[in-house]
């Protein structure tokens, strides 16, 4: 719509479009908020939001990540943190991929989990969230556990998947359907006070190489247990992962584990 684009134009400044004027025009055209910044993006107008981003992060890149579909497994502890931070900055599509129902317990460290919301699917609290924070992202959700059986076709579209999951079976069949696939994965976990991240790039089989071939539902998490910082923590350093993926900037955690102890506050690299 050259109208559309017009009225874009006319409300640039600064390089900027505010969120009042996207949501002004999505509005007289009855077009989605994301069709406007799509459009603002492809003419190299930031949307206002972004504004933080742009000393790190270029319109060009800003458009490759609303262009980009990203794929979380698991919206918990790590999820929460991943899908949030994953719609703050920008990528434009997510799927969330999750079972299971907000419980008390969860409330300690779950950033989606609030009494309101116990019973309540994780996924449709998760794109709730999204739509409230960033209502140009588009989330798809679904309420199944992922297996080697239906991964296949809950991943497809997917550029980057991310590993949310509790448990080491699960993982490695993840890890399966991703080598399948061809797709990235980027794997995080945590355990009290301690948490681990890594890239998997296709071929590398990095988790067969950490967890081998142990059979066990969960992992040392059920022994030291899930505080509330260790998973925001490990959250964020996946995120930062799946950005450099995206947009081919620095050096991904490709056959290296990253360990981070709060306890002795130290971080350790080992080769995978």
């Amino acid at each position: 719509m050259s109208e559309v684009r017009a009225s874009v134009e006319c409300c640039v400044c600064d390089g900027m479009l505010s969120w009042s004027d996207q949501l002004t025009i999505a509005r007289q055209y009855s077009v989605s908020v994301a069709y406007i910044e799509a459009i603002a993006l492809e003419r190299g107008i930031l949307p206002a939001r972004y504004q933080r981003n742009r000393n790190m992060l270029n319109c060009r890149d800003q458009l490759a990540l609303f262009s980009s579909h990203i794929a979380v497994v698991g919206c918990g502890g790590l999820g929460g943190y991943i899908i949030e931070e994953l719609a703050r900055i920008g990528v434009g599509h997510l799927t969330v991929i999750d079972p299971d129902f907000f419980e008390e317990h969860n409330l300690n460290r779950q950033i989606l989990s609030t009494p309101a919301n116990l019973g309540h699917d994780k996924v449709a609290v998760a794109a709730h969230r999204v739509a409230q924070i960033n209502p140009a992202v588009t989330v798809t959700p679904v309420v199944k556990a992922l297996s080697r059986t239906n991964g296949c076709g809950l991943l497809a579209g997917a550029q980057v998947v991310v590993d949310g999951l509790d448990n080491i079976d699960t993982r490695l069949e993840l890890s399966e359907v991703c080598e399948s696939l061809e797709l990235p994965l980027v794997h995080g976990a945590i355990a009290g006070w301690y948490g681990h991240v890594t890239s998997q790039m296709p071929g590398d089989k990095s988790l067969d190489t950490l967890y081998g071939q142990k059979q066990r539902p969960k992992g040392i998490e059920g022994s030291l247990g899930n505080p509330s910082f260790t998973p925001s923590l490990i959250a964020s350093v996946q995120v930062a992962e799946v950005i450099k993926i995206l947009l081919n900037h620095g050096e991904p955690l490709r056959h290296r584990l990253f360990t981070i102890d709060l306890l002795d506050m130290e971080c350790i690299e080992t080769p995978l």
